[in-house]
This record gives C-alpha cells, structure tokens and sequence, in this order.
C-alpha cells in the first residue's frame, strides 16, 4: 500500500504541471480580452481594413468554433458596406487542425483535474495528518515543477521565440496551411503569439505560486504544532 501511495503522489506531481498548464492555454483560447489586446497593439484594424466591432465579431466567433461541434468555421464580416467570408478554404482548413489542438488541451485538463481532485479528496478526508502532509508536499512538488517548466520555456522563447515557434508548426500540423495568405495571419501576427505565449506562462506560473504558497505555510503551521 506505500508503494501505491508513492506511486500515486507522484502521479499527482506529474499532474500538476499538466493541470496548470493546459487550464492557462484554455484560458488564452477563451479569452477575448487577449484577441481584442492583440488587434489593438499591432494595428490590425488598419492592416486589415475592419472596423473594430467586426474584428470584435471574429474574435467572438473563433472561441464559439473552438467550443462547438462544427467541424470548419464560417465567418462573415462586413468591410466597406460588403459582407464577404472572412477566412479562404485553407485558413479553416488550419482552424479545424487547430480546433483539435484545443480539444487535446481540454483532454489533458480534464482527465489531470479528475485524478487531482480525487488524490487530494482522498488525503484530505483521510484521518491521518500525514496524508494532509502528503497532500501539501505533493502540490509544493507540483508547483515547483510547473516553475521550472515555465523557467525553462520562458529562456528558450526569449532565445529564439521564432525558430520554435516554427519548429511547433512542422511537429503538430501535417500540412502548412498555417502559412497561407489571407486574414488569418494579418489578424494573429507573429508578435500576437509571442504576447499569448506569455500570457500563458504567466498565468500557469500564477496558478503555480498560489497553491504552493498555501501547502508551504500549511507544512510550516503543521510542523510548529
């Protein structure tokens, strides 16, 4: 049975990391605070000659699709009186391949919130003080890991955030539909997803601080008594 114990703290280590991580990505995804940061900052109402509320529009309709069960997005915005569709064949094409990055990303937080939660239920409702302990040092492991992770991404997107940024594209698409002309690129230009890529960071190394805050002042509290 400690064995199994072990095994299971450090699954729940493991976790952690996947947890924090993939709820700042969802999060990013969500966020139409972000799209909207991001059309304001690089210009993209003159770059692409819409009107802010139909970017606004776009923006809301890409976090619809992303949540929905449709298989390829449909966008029409309105550009000097004239409705027109907003993304080519291709660019949805690219949409859907991401749509399924996004769909793996809420796998990935669902199946490490579950096992957390049911890790940290069982030690907190177990009667023993050493599995509250357990419980504490594990989210302290958790976090530290979701730290260094960040750390270590942070120093390579500050090295050479474009090369890997690429090189993310030949490894998660099998085809370079990213890459095709139209609205797609001058809506997310490449200085929008280096600013997403920190938004995640940061949120992740947030979620990270707070609980591994608490569980280091509750070992402190415990030990004392």
């Amino acid at each position: 049975m400690k064995i199994l114990g072990r095994i299971a703290g450090w699954i729940f280590i493991i976790a952690m990391p996947a947890l924090l991580i993939s709820a700042s990505i969802g999060g990013a995804f969500n966020s139409q605070w972000l799209y909207e940061y991001g059309f304001q900052k690089y210009g993209v109402s003159q770059t692409t000659g819409l009107a802010p509320a139909e970017l606004s529009k776009a923006a809301k309709a890409l976090i619809s699709y992303f949540n929905s069960g449709y298989e390829y997005i449909s966008v029409t915005v309105t550009k000097d009186g004239k409705p027109f569709e907003l993304f080519t064949r291709e660019e949805s094409i690219h949409f859907k391949d991401v749509k399924g990055l996004v769909w793996l990303d809420y796998t990935v937080l669902l199946i490490s919130f579950l096992y957390a939660l049911g890790y940290a239920l069982a030690c907190v409702f177990c009667h023993r003080p050493a599995h509250r302990r357990r419980l504490a040092k594990g989210v302290m492991g958790g976090s530290t890991l979701t730290l260094g992770l960040m750390l270590a991404l942070g120093i390579g997107f500050a090295v050479g955030f474009e090369q890997l940024f690429l090189q993310f594209h030949f490894l998660a698409f099998t085809n370079q539909f990213w890459s095709a002309p139209g609205y797609m690129l001058k809506l997310f230009p490449g200085g929008f997803w280096f600013d997403a890529t920190v938004f995640c960071v940061s949120a992740a190394i947030g979620l990270a601080v707070v609980p591994g805050l608490a569980a280091f002042f509750y070992l402190r509290l415990s030990k004392e008594r």
